[in-house]
Formats: structure tokens, C-alpha cells, sequence
């Protein structure tokens, strides 16, 4: 009979790749993302090709932040709850530095607007002239 077998520590000295591993899995952040949309959505759709970038950067997700292989499988990106996800939370406005400040006392709450996100018009939708939508909802009163 053999011995008991010890279990092995596989990842118990990689503490300090962690840090590495974390930072490059990263995504942008939804403020980032709707500085994105509101300043330079047309310009990251139409971007120059680039030889390190997926698809050579010429099939990019605004709203994910990310690049894809070929148009077919940003269309079905699109399909997917990842990217919905994605545009429901991108639906209320990102936290900014003034409604921290409201919260904390200087000066009057005001609530996040709720907004109506698209899905992004496709390369000739913006040869075109279409724009990334975005739009504030109305919201219902009743009495």
C-alpha cells in the first residue's frame, strides 16, 4: 500500500502575479464608457486598422468595450444578455463627482436620470450620417 497523497498547493506563491492577472482582465468602466459615447462614438466605430487588435479593430462594441474577430459575431453579440446587460446599465447616468457632493450635504439631491440606450448603428448606418442614440426617457406622472 502507498501513502496517503498530499495535496498540492498549485497557485499558493502567485500572490504577486495576481495583481497582473487582475489588471489585464479589466474592463472600462460605465463612466468611461458614456464619456465614450457621448465624445467619440463615431470615431471608435470608424477606427484605422490596427494589426494587434482583434478584427484589426474594425468590429468594436461601444457600449462593451470590446473588440471582436468579424462583423458576423458582433451581430450576434448583440443578441446576447452580456450586451443587454451592458445597455440596461448604461440606461442610468454613471455617478459623478457633483452628486457625490449632493449626497454629502452640498446642495440638493437630485435623482440619476434614466436614459434609452440603442444597440450602435452598423459601419454604413454611420457612413450614413446615423449617430449613437441616446435619449432621455419621459417619465410617466400620475395622479
Amino acid at each position: 500500500m502507498g501513502m496517503v497523497q498530499k495535496r498540492k498547493k498549485m497557485h499558493s506563491g502567485d500572490t504577486h502575479l495576481r495583481r497582473r492577472w487582475r489588471v489585464r482582465s479589466r474592463k472600462r468602466d460605465l463612466d468611461e464608457i458614456d464619456n465614450d459615447l457621448k465624445t467619440n462614438a463615431e470615431g471608435l466605430i470608424n477606427q484605422e486598422v490596427d494589426l494587434d487588435k482583434p478584427g484589426f479593430a474594425q468590429f468594436y462594441c461601444v457600449h462593451c468595450a470590446k473588440y471582436f474577430i468579424d462583423d458576423q459575431a458582433m451581430q450576434q453579440h448583440f443578441r446576447t444578455k452580456v450586451h443587454k446587460r451592458r445597455l440596461k446599465a448604461l440606461e442610468v447616468e454613471p455617478y459623478s463627482i457633483e452628486e457625490a457632493e449632493r449626497a454629502a450635504g452640498h446642495g440638493s439631491y437630485v435623482a440619476p436620470k434614466k436614459r434609452r440606450m440603442e444597440t450602435q448603428p452598423s459601419k454604413e448606418e454611420v457612413a450614413k450620417g446615423k449617430k449613437v442614440k441616446i435619449e432621455l426617457k419621459e417619465e410617466k406622472m400620475t395622479e
